[in-house]
């Protein structure tokens, strides 16, 4: 398999393994020993996005921090029914069940914060935390697109149902474009190394990643998609928001609160849409917080 992590002292030690999940095979990394929590990446990250989060972790919980399919070192299944909700769920449970627990700790940020909303209200029960970032609530998301000014910034989403071009524009001068998306959106440019933006492209530079990548966003518009109703979720649930998202507008987090019962909310100012690498230490903290306080009023 080949590596798509800087060799360095925080993550030689991990584990790399492979698993069978809803019929494919899916990539993770994994450190310690305790109750499972189950870390989910977004777009166009895979499972380094968690690098910040590992090893804190780990000290009290298994920590998996999953490929998603069509991601890095995991499967890359053709077509886009293959890239709908329902299935993306479906691995998650599968890795779940997989690794022998009835239980986890769900955390996800962008396209894996979209799929542990989703993963939630499939499946409360199968949950014992939700930690969401910088990804609103299935419901706000759906009303901030009625605004003009949510559809300014969501653009590349319909630039991505475009065939073959946003490969080609993705790829263009060494996958320059994934560098900016980082360090371009980022308000602590330091906060990417060179290492750092290497993994990435190359994570991308994998044969069928890219369209694999996109397809996520191009089965949103499945004509036979039905929207679900979204009730009260059980779970408790933390979103932690790095206000500075130039893709997602703070104003998303508005009124959440009356979709989960057990809501807690934290916003990093300064920080952008990258809130776990950009802020790693104080969303540690947040994370701490809410498991200690969430576990206490129990």
């Amino acid at each position: 398999m080949t590596s798509s992590t800087p060799a360095d002292s925080s993550t030689t030690d991990w584990d790399h393994r492979l698993i069978t999940a809803n019929g494919i095979q899916l990539h993770y990394v994994t450190q310690g020993e305790g109750p499972l929590m189950l870390f989910l990446h977004g777009f166009p990250e895979f499972w380094y996005s968690w690098r910040g989060q590992i090893p804190e972790f780990a000290k009290d919980h298994k920590v998996v921090a999953l490929d998603l399919r069509g991601y890095n070192d995991s499967d890359k299944p053709e077509g886009l029914a293959a890239y709908q909700m329902m299935e993306l769920v479906k691995d998650v449970e599968g890795v779940m069940r997989g690794l022998g627990y009835d239980r986890c700790i769900l955390a996800g940020h962008d396209w894996g914060g979209a799929i542990a909303w989703s993963f939630a209200y499939t499946y409360p029960t199968l949950l014992d935390r939700l930690i969401v970032l910088n990804l609103p609530h299935p419901a706000k998301f759906v009303e901030g697109l009625r605004m003009p000014q949510q559809w300014m910034r969501s653009w590349y989403i319909l630039f991505f149902q475009l065939p073959w071009l946003p490969e080609f524009l993705l790829q263009v001068g060494d996958y320059q474009s994934i560098e900016k998306m980082f360090r371009g959106m980022a308000i602590d440019k330091s906060a990417f190394t060179d290492a750092d933006i290497t993994a990435f492209k190359t994570a991308a530079a994998k044969r069928g990643a890219l369209t694999a990548m996109l397809n996520y966003y191009r089965a949103i518009f499945n004509p036979k998609r039905l929207e679900p109703t979204w009730d009260i979720l059980e779970v408790p649930t933390l979103l932690i928001w790095g206000e500075n998202d130039a893709a997602l507008g703070k104003e998303l987090t508005y009124g959440t609160e009356t979709y989960v019962r057990d809501f807690h909310l934290r916003y990093i100012p300064n920080c952008s849409h990258w809130v776990q690498q950009e802020q790693p230490q104080l969303v540690n903290q947040y994370i701490r917080e809410f498991l200690t306080v969430s576990r206490v009023t129990e």
